[in-house]
């Protein structure tokens, strides 16, 4: 199943969710499961979101992790 460190991932961040967008624990939860679980797709619309058009990215999107 999943181990503790991942375990405490989740708790950290759907308890930043919780407090920064003031939904039910469940609803943190859930989001938090489904951001955890669809990492590589995060990280790949979060550095297209902050990069520029000007010039390449410095970092490679196979490098870059949630945590």
């Amino acid at each position: 199943m999943y181990n503790t460190q991942q375990l405490s991932k989740l708790m950290f961040l759907s308890w930043e969710i919780q407090r920064k967008r003031n939904i039910s624990r469940t609803k943190a939860l859930l989001s938090a499961w489904a951001i955890l679980q669809n990492e590589d797709i995060t990280v790949f619309h979060l550095t297209r979101k902050f990069s520029h058009t000007h010039y390449p990215n410095k970092i490679q999107n196979g490098s870059l992790t949630l945590f």
